[in-house]
């Protein structure tokens, strides 16, 4: 109810951010708000001083068994969209609120995604590949291996939320028809042209020319493109994944490229990460593997220390209704 997580006030309250990379307590100093904050850059010295903040903002160092000794802990905020590594019901047995951060990298990741199938339909990755050789590739006669045009072509995006609306938009302005995959299709934007149901996803890839994925990891959308959905995809269409590595079946993609199913793959985030040195999917090179790096953007930090402060500050009035709340 209203109230029952009341945060401390400014002059008591601990902020704990923990994060390998991201400079959250600098940008956050810059605020000014002489609120106490501290940040950690290894899953070590995270455990070791959990129990030291009201607030954790993170992602990628959680695990549950943390609870077992965040003592003060009254407050979750997630650094990224992505929450499944949480358990929310043992969050919600504890009482501490989560919120994530959804929107943060709106523009990043769907600029990334756009930049993926760019890549890939202009050949630049395998351009940044001869330039390496020091090789300049003649014009290509087979009208099957030559660069693409995305001008009338579809995008299929599963996932219309801030990412998947702003990548309908971004494709739209190439002449492109957007198709989104979203649960409500009452509630849009209009950034797509058309919005179509889940259930509708499998019959809607034979139309696809790229198939993005902008969607969080849940159990419906566990191995969501697998050997069935590869094989309903055009032979010249790529996939992008923007999402998680879990929304892919791997072993399914490697077959796909292997056969030439798809004409290629960008692929942001993989199941097991760092993606490990024998992974088949590095030496395809109609596929192209950045290491979850479509998030990052020089504003991240600042735009998370933005929902991150207005969360505080509604919990410290008694607000329960965060910005981005899950539990």
């Amino acid at each position: 109810m209203p109230g029952s997580h009341r945060l401390p006030s400014d002059d008591t309250l601990v902020i704990h951010f923990a994060h390998v990379a991201y400079r959250l307590a600098e940008r956050f100093a810059l605020r000014g708000t002489g609120i106490e904050h501290f940040q950690t850059w290894n899953r070590e010295d995270t455990r070791a001083r959990i129990a030291e903040g009201h607030v954790l903002v993170l992602s990628g160092f959680w695990s549950d068994d943390l609870l077992d000794n965040a003592e003060n802990l009254s407050f979750i905020q997630v650094c990224g969209a992505g929450y499944d590594r949480f358990g929310l019901d043992a969050l919600r047995e504890r009482g501490v609120p989560l919120a994530n951060g959804s929107g943060v990298n709106r523009n990043a990741v769907s600029d990334h995604a756009m930049a993926l199938l760019l890549a890939l339909t202009r050949h630049v990755h395998t351009g940044r590949d001869r330039q390496r050789e020091h090789v300049w590739r003649g014009m290509i006669s087979d009208l099957d291996r030559r660069e693409e045009e995305l001008a009338g072509k579809t995008m299929l995006i599963y996932g219309l939320g801030s990412i998947g609306s702003r990548l309908a938009r971004l494709a739209r302005a190439f002449d492109m028809t957007a198709i989104g995959i979203k649960r409500d299709v009452s509630n849009h934007d209009g950034s797509a042209d058309e919005v179509r149901s889940p259930d509708r996803f499998l019959e809607s890839l034979a139309e696809a020319d790229a198939v993005v994925l902008t969607c969080p990891l849940t159990p419906q959308t566990e191995n969501l493109v697998d050997a069935d959905a590869l094989e309903r995809m055009k032979p010249g269409a790529y996939l992008i994944n923007v999402a998680r590595g879990g929304c892919v079946n791997e072993p399914d993609l490697v077959a796909a490229l292997e056969r030439g199913a798809i004409a290629g793959a960008g692929i942001d985030t993989t199941r097991e990460e760092p993606l490990a040195p024998d992974s088949p999917l590095w030496d395809f090179e109609n596929a192209l593997i950045t290491p979850h790096t479509a998030g990052e953007t020089r504003q991240y930090e600042d735009n998370v220390v933005d929902i991150l402060i207005e969360n505080i500050r509604r919990l410290q009035r008694g607000d329960d209704t965060l910005v981005n709340r899950i539990v």
